[in-house]
């Protein structure tokens, strides 16, 4: 009821009730973000408590990226079967269960099931598939752009929360830092209740964009679980040269990105001399880079050969990791760093979403970008455990950094190699999983 209610509201002001889905579910991917981000403001704090080594709470965190990436095939199953709003509130618990209850955490096993096994799985379900199934039910323009905004909610979420967690975990202490994203997770659970909706048809709409001479779809049954088929898609698209392309890039995304940097730059820098509150914000002047840069990424993705975006995406990248050991951790070094690895961090996804789209099709999109987001999460947890693994046995991080901007380097020729889009499906948007 509050929904067509709202829904007539902003019809009347011209808005489509689209927009205001986009924005919830923005809301709930800025909220993982940052419960998947927290955790690594926390390793000093957690090691100097407990006596925990940089390399074990390291493979911790790489759980969770790991899980986080391997739930995102099943992630549309689950959307598909249950609706958006039921996965949206049963992740938002996931996350705030596993934040809560690792404030009264003893031993390391308990920290692994609450921060690798419980807050793996919750952010799992809102991983960025459901952004993409958000964006092809609700517009049938401007896809691109709405998958940049999504895309872009991980840089708000460190915007938002991290600096503030810092300044909490330096005056309070790290238990208190969780009650902000508890409080988000609360948030995000009424909101989805009050206003997100499967389709346009259920506040009586078409999707933005759609002519009005469309029909209105029909109602269709809830999908059954068919657990089965992210293997089958997985099994067809490792057929497809541009499959592995996609998922080897990607890989390589999550290994400079996620992995290493969010989850080791604090503590990278505590080991060069800078306290988490300044580190934090140095992380918060890269998302505020990477939510120009992604949102900027998606309009390109609609215009251009999203092969050459990517090449310049990875390549930059690349170069801006050879440049931080370097940068001698002063505020000019760093704000070079944050403003070259911050455009591109999360830009890589809209133009990823388009190739996989443009390959495979529209009704299959879905589940092939579920594991090609699947190996950017491997490469994450490779990442999350290497980079500490490192930091254990040779009292440095710059082996892992040179590692990985190589590797971007790899990734900005490879993704050449990707089969050039026919001019027919240039425009075409990728549909994330059975509506």
């Amino acid at each position: 009821m509050i929904a067509q209610q709202t829904s007539q509201a902003l019809e009347r002001r011209n808005v489509h009730y689209g927009w205001l889905v986009a924005a919830v579910t923005f809301f709930a991917m800025l909220t993982t973000s940052a419960a998947l981000g927290l955790p690594g403001a926390m390793l000093q704090p957690l090691s100097k408590e407990f006596g925990w080594s940089t390399d074990q709470l390291s493979s911790v965190f790489a759980v969770r990226f790991a899980l986080f990436g391997l739930l995102g095939p099943f992630a549309a199953l689950f959307i598909a079967r249950f609706g958006l709003s039921r996965i949206m509130v049963a992740a938002a618990s996931f996350i705030a269960v596993a934040m809560a209850l690792a404030t009264g955490i003893t031993q390391l096993w308990q920290l692994f099931v609450l921060w690798g096994l419980v807050l793996g799985c919750g952010t799992g379900l809102t991983a960025l598939v459901l952004g993409a199934m958000v964006a092809n039910r609700w517009f049938t323009v401007n896809r691109g752009l709405v998958v940049g905004l999504f895309a872009a909610s991980t840089a708000t979420g460190q915007l938002i929360f991290l600096p503030a967690a810092a300044w909490i975990i330096e005056h309070l202490g790290w238990r208190y830092a969780v009650l902000p994203i508890v409080v988000a997770c609360v948030a995000v659970g009424i909101l989805s209740v009050l206003f997100v909706r499967d389709h346009p048809r259920d506040v009586g709409l078409r999707a933005f964009g759609e002519p009005e001479d469309a029909p209105l779809e029909t109602p269709a049954a809830p999908a059954r679980l068919n657990f089965l088929a992210p293997f089958q898609m997985l099994r067809e698209a490792a057929y497809h040269r541009t499959f592995w392309v996609l998922a080897g890039s990607f890989f390589i995304c999550g290994l400079s990105t996620n992995g290493l940097i969010q989850t080791h730059f604090i503590s990278l820098c505590g080991d060069n001399g800078l306290s988490a509150v300044p580190a934090a914000s140095v992380l918060a002047m890269m998302g505020a880079f990477d939510l120009v840069g992604t949102t900027l990424s998606g309009y390109l993705s609609d215009r251009f050969d999203n092969r050459k975006l990517l090449f310049w995406y990875y390549a930059l990248r690349g170069l801006s990791l050879f440049w931080l050991p370097f940068s001698t951790f002063t505020f000019y070094g760093l704000s070079v760093f944050a403003m070259f690895y911050g455009l591109d961090w999360i830009a890589t996804v809209p133009p990823t979403v388009k190739l996989a789209g443009q390959a495979f099709g529209k009704e299959k999109a879905g589940l092939v970008f579920g594991w090609v987001f699947a190996a950017h999460q491997l490469g994450a947890a490779v990442a999350a455990y290497g980079a500490g693994l490192t930091r254990t046995l040779l009292l440095t991080y710059s082996p892992a950094l040179f590692a990985a901007g190589a590797a971007c380097l790899v990734a900005a020729l490879l993704v050449m190699t990707a089969s050039r889009p026919s001019p027919t499906l240039q425009n075409e948007a990728p549909r994330a999983g059975a509506a």
